[in-house]
């Protein structure tokens, strides 16, 4: 069954929401809905406006250096491990 609000309008009825300040009831009797249509909206579209394509885009690359300065922190441990080693022999 198709809704007969848009998902433009939902996603305005969050961002309206979450900017009012004001609870889930008053903004959903001020748009004309029920809260717990409102409440579904603010369920369903949290997750979709916590992470921007820009965050995400970034968050990917953060992970990607993270990910080659472990590998990089690993060699250094290993190299520093092999070389007092070396040099606790040669003593």
């Amino acid at each position: 069954m198709a809704s007969k609000y848009s998902e433009d309008f939902k996603k305005e009825a969050v961002r309206l929401y979450r900017s009012s300040g004001k609870g889930c009831r008053p903004v959903a009797e001020e748009l004309g809905v029920s809260a717990y249509a409102l409440r579904q909206w603010i369920d369903r579209y949290s997750d979709e406006q916590a992470v921007t394509l820009t965050e995400r885009e970034e968050l990917r690359k953060l992970r990607r250096e993270n990910r080659i300065l472990r590998e990089e922190r690993e060699i250094l441990r290993k190299a520093a491990a092999f070389f007092a080693k070396e040099d606790a022999s040669s003593r």
